[in-house]
């Protein structure tokens, strides 16, 4: 069975329990607006990192699983609300929330998610304490997640971002929902504090790989694959990781800033990138974060759920959406 294959064999449980748990009632556009991304389905990884977690500290997969939907929900939430800031109009091949039910459905519908997260994952069958630590990780993450948009925002306005600038935002916006993800899993698997800070940690380094690598995917993988508008970010100008590099090579694509271009522009793009260097780097900072992340396993005893961590750590490099 492929890593592909037991992230969808994790999210069978949690694809079920988000039809109970987040049901379309009246008023029923704002369920509908809430769910339209979450139905349309996605990689699941950050529920898959959270029961693998459960499972890999010795707890019950089962147990965890309304912890799993939260974290879904949570990062739903921030998809919807980053459509809107960006004005992006199609999110895993379909048309964004704000698109069909305005801006300010788009934000209700966010604000729905976020808010049943919390008072789903208290659902999770575990000690009190436990709930509440998970709660408020999940809680505090969300304000993270904030900071590291505002951060991200504001980034569009300045002539130049830093290499470590840009590190801290992604971290924030990006990297620590992973981390909560793996530690709310660890956490509600019956873990101690040094565990599931270890779990915390791999899930946040191995974030940071993702994002990373993500910045990389949607400059070379095609929109019907991607789900979004390939080369999005040079074109709204955005100043990731590899146009951070490429502008220190002097290395500037034609279409950067631009809002909008043509597969011609997406090719010269990639070709200056290669070219300057600015690919190469940012694929091997990524393979590095992974690997960092990985070796925080160590705490964890050998077993299948521990090495599918692993595997799931290693998909984030080597996929093509």
């Amino acid at each position: 069975m492929t890593v592909v294959d037991e992230i969808k064999k994790l999210s069978v449980p949690v694809d079920e329990a988000i039809e109970t748990m987040l049901p379309v009632k009246k008023p029923e556009g704002l369920y509908e607006a809430s769910r339209h991304i979450v139905k349309a389905g996605g990689k699941r990884l950050r529920p898959a990192v959270l029961l693998a977690s459960a499972e890999a500290v010795g707890g019950d997969i089962k147990t965890a699983v309304p912890a799993a939907v939260a974290v879904e929900l949570m990062h739903t939430f921030t998809l919807v609300h980053d459509d809107i800031m960006d004005n992006d109009p199609v999110r895993r091949g379909l048309p964004a929330v704000h698109t069909v039910w305005g801006e300010a459905g788009g934000i209700l519908a966010g604000d729905t998610l976020y808010s049943k997260a919390i008072e789903i994952i208290t659902e999770a069958d575990s000690e009190p304490a436990r709930l509440l630590k998970a709660s408020n990780i999940l809680s505090k993450t969300c304000v993270e997640v904030c900071e590291g948009q505002w951060l991200d925002i504001d980034f569009e306005n300045r002539d130049s971002v830093s290499a470590e600038e840009y590190l801290e935002m992604i971290e924030k916006k990006t990297a620590i929902l992973f981390g909560a993800a793996a530690q709310i899993g660890a956490i509600i698997g019956g873990a101690d504090s040094k565990v599931d800070q270890a779990m915390y940690d791999f899930g946040r380094l191995t974030g940071l790989g993702f994002q990373i690598y993500d910045d990389v995917l949607d400059l070379t993988t095609p929109e019907e694959v991607l789900g979004k508008r390939q080369g999005s970010d040079i074109f709204e100008g955005k100043r990731t990781l590899l146009m951070i590099h490429a502008t220190e090579k002097g290395a500037i694509p034609r279409a950067f800033g631009k809002g909008s271009g043509t597969k011609e522009d997406i090719e010269e793009a990639i070709q200056v990138l290669t070219d300057s260097g600015s690919l190469a780097y940012v694929k091997d900072l990524a393979v590095g974060f992974v690997e960092e992340g990985k070796a925080k396993l160590d705490v964890l005893p050998d077993s299948p759920a521990k090495q599918l961590l692993k595997d799931m750590a290693d998909y984030m490099l080597y996929r093509d959406y």
